[in-house]
């Protein structure tokens, strides 16, 4: 990919959490383990500008959020946050609440295929960030809570009423939003929020082998799978087809398509280059 408005993730050095950036993957992890990698207000914002910035990347074609230490994320830093914001003014509190929802936005709008590899607590804004990623994968053990109301807050946090319900249906997201309680492995396997569950000691492995597999496929289509999964939730059913008409006709321009139709005539596998 090259042209006006592309970037290199390449020598990306966040100072809030970890990335590693190998064969067109990157991988991010929170970075404060002895503490089950608590959210802060730098790395909040420091998350939301990357993934913005990735909507521009021209050298990352999925994106891999694993745990640390054992842990994905334990939401907003209880001393670092939540004391914080009880002394804050509206105008303040509202600044926050809509940078939190904005790192949502560009997860969603950066055009790459987001995994999340969470093992032990994803709570909170942990959830969340599990919850906006398009493939989840965790351990048997993990254990995800949307704990909102156990906090004093509605759970209608960073998109949640709008989500989870797709994900697991308006009953059970319901239930995990108003009582705030744990979400089983099991259950969300069952439930769908989870796509697969792996021992703790596959689990990165797991993750990073669905990467590159994404990667290896048409890296544009998949650009333009995840833009219509989030913008068809608006739409009525012959908006949405009529959409679905228009990318796939637009896929249809690309060299990848091309390419699987020799390889297909040659009785090969197709090589895919993004193009």
């Amino acid at each position: 990919m090259s042209g006006f408005g592309t970037t290199s993730m390449a020598g990306h050095k966040p100072v809030h959490f970890l990335w590693d950036w190998r064969d067109r993957i990157a991988v991010i992890r929170l970075n404060r383990p002895e503490r089950k990698n608590p959210l802060t207000f730098d790395s909040y914002a420091e998350l939301r500008d990357t993934f913005r910035a990735l909507a521009h990347a021209r050298d990352v074609d999925v994106v891999v959020i694993a745990s640390n230490g054992g842990n994905f994320c334990s939401g907003g830093d209880v001393h670092d946050i939540i004391g914080p914001l009880v002394g804050m003014e509206m105008k303040d509190l509202l600044a926050f609440t809509r940078m939190t929802g904005d790192l949502v936005k560009a997860m969603i709008g950066c055009g790459r295929p987001v995994i999340s590899a969470v093992d032990g607590v994803a709570v909170g804004a942990g959830a969340i960030m599990a919850m906006a990623s398009d493939l989840r994968l965790a351990t048997p053990e993990a254990v995800c809570a949307f704990l909102f109301t156990r906090v004093g807050l509605a759970g209608c946090d960073m998109g949640a009423c709008a989500m989870l319900p797709r994900i697991i249906g308006q009953g059970r997201a319901a239930e995990l939003l108003y009582t705030g309680r744990s979400m089983r492995a099991e259950e969300g396997h069952a439930w769908g929020f989870w796509n697969a569950l792996h021992p703790a000691a596959e689990l990165e492995d797991a993750a990073l082998a669905l990467a590159h597999r994404l990667a290896a496929g048409p890296v544009f289509a998949h650009g333009i799978t995840k833009t219509q999964l989030n913008q068809e939730w608006n739409m009525g059913l012959e908006q949405a087809i009529e959409a679905e008409a228009q990318a796939q006709a637009l896929c249809m321009q690309t060299r990848d398509f091309e390419r699987a139709y020799r390889a297909f005539v040659a009785k090969e596998k197709p090589v895919f280059e993004g193009d």
